[in-house]
């Protein structure tokens, strides 16, 4: 079958079988392999990119039901060679160590910001919960998405 969708601001059209997830259709279709794949099962959340501003577990939904479905991935959060403050905030706190939980990670936080601009520890954790860092222990991810939100005055959402 063949589908169409908006991928990072440009218009995607590409054949896939109708049983593909979104995951595989953006990794290995659209050669897009920020977004991981881990689990399978929706439990770890590394697989999280944006369909029509909300997270997604991508393992769980197929491309077919993305079909003129606005997605956003990690690979579409810097803008003209500039770094998303959810970006600049995960270098500048330390919010990454091994990295694979990471692009799940920066699209929620992305989401979240987008809703709430000046979300507290409890909004931050809470929008995380669905997803598994095996390496920080959450403090330094939740201190990454406060600084996002008190650099992001003139950045686009």
């Amino acid at each position: 079958m063949q589908i169409t969708l908006t991928v990072n601001g440009t218009e995607v059209t590409a054949e896939c079988e109708p049983r593909t997830l979104l995951v595989h259709f953006v990794r290995d279709t659209l050669r897009l392999t920020g977004t991981h794949w881990g689990c399978d099962t929706s439990n770890c959340g590394t697989c999280v990119l944006l369909m029509d501003g909300e997270p997604v577990k991508s393992c769980t939904v197929l491309a077919a039901m993305a079909a003129g479905r606005e997605i956003r991935t990690v690979e579409g959060l810097a803008q003209n060679g500039t770094l998303d403050p959810v970006q600049q905030g995960f270098m500048a706190e330390h919010g990454l160590q091994c990295g694979f939980c990471t692009p799940g990670m920066m699209m929620t936080a992305r989401a979240l910001l987008d809703r709430n601009p000046d979300p507290d520890e409890t909004e931050i954790r809470s929008a995380i919960s669905g997803q598994i860092c095996r390496c920080t222990g959450y403090s330094t991810i939740v201190r990454s998405v406060q600084w996002a939100a008190k650099n992001q005055e003139g950045a686009q959402a």
